[in-house]
């Protein structure tokens, strides 16, 4: 299957829902593992228990995506920005994840359902650099809702 480089929590939104408005200043944190709640999200991240059978409990990336887009023309300025400015909870390798759109799927022992592509945004473009939008689409990302409950932990 594939692996986990990174986890990530956050407690509050910086983008979403912030049309027309400065973002958000919350922290995203690195940690070592974290939990999986059948259909409610990831316990401590922002989207726990947002609504209802929300498709976006919980969100991965490939970090192939985020390599390739450090080494590309895309205008850094210098900074390499760390894979926590697109805001996803799991960073991957090994995995196209857009196959896994409408698929089940499970990964540590937890078991998800791909519910659709994580489209990029235009806060991406600020976040880490200006391009990454029109860079991502069709590549930002899965959401997938928890199915069963588990810990999915970093393999690196």
């Amino acid at each position: 299957m594939f692996r986990i480089e990174r986890l990530y929590l956050s407690p509050g939104h910086n983008y979403f829902g912030h049309h027309d408005r400065t973002a958000g200043e919350h922290p995203i944190h690195a940690v070592p593992a974290f939990e999986c709640v059948a259909g409610r999200g990831v316990k401590g991240d922002r989207f726990f228990d947002y609504k209802h059978n929300y498709k976006g409990q919980i969100t991965f990336f490939a970090a192939e995506i985020y390599d390739e887009l450090r080494t590309t023309r895309l205008p850094l300025n210098g900074a390499h920005p760390d894979a926590s400015a697109f805001r996803r909870n799991v960073i991957t390798r090994g995995a196209d994840l857009n196959r896994f759109i409408g698929e089940t799927f499970t990964l540590q022992g937890v078991t998800f359902q791909g519910t659709g592509e994580c489209s990029p945004c235009y806060w991406m473009d600020q976040a880490f650099a200006p391009g990454t939008e029109a860079a991502l689409e069709g590549r930002g990302g899965l959401r997938a809702k928890i199915l069963t409950d588990g810990w999915l932990r970093s393999d690196t």
